[in-house]
């Protein structure tokens, strides 16, 4: 196999590997379940710090 041949086969796969994770990304933090999960998760930079330590 030479190196132009196997830079084609990881160009094409490897594009579409990207795609199907990107997809199967999007799913997870599209899916109805995981909503209060990540409703939570955005609210926890604005929650006040109750460890008491200012550092």
């Amino acid at each position: 196999m030479t190196y132009a041949a196997m830079a084609q086969f990881a160009q094409s796969w490897g594009l579409f590997l990207l795609i199907a994770l990107f997809c199967i990304a999007a799913v997870y933090a599209l899916w109805p379940a995981n909503r209060e999960t990540f409703k939570r998760a955005s609210a926890l930079p604005l929650e006040p710090d109750d460890a008491g330590d200012a550092s």
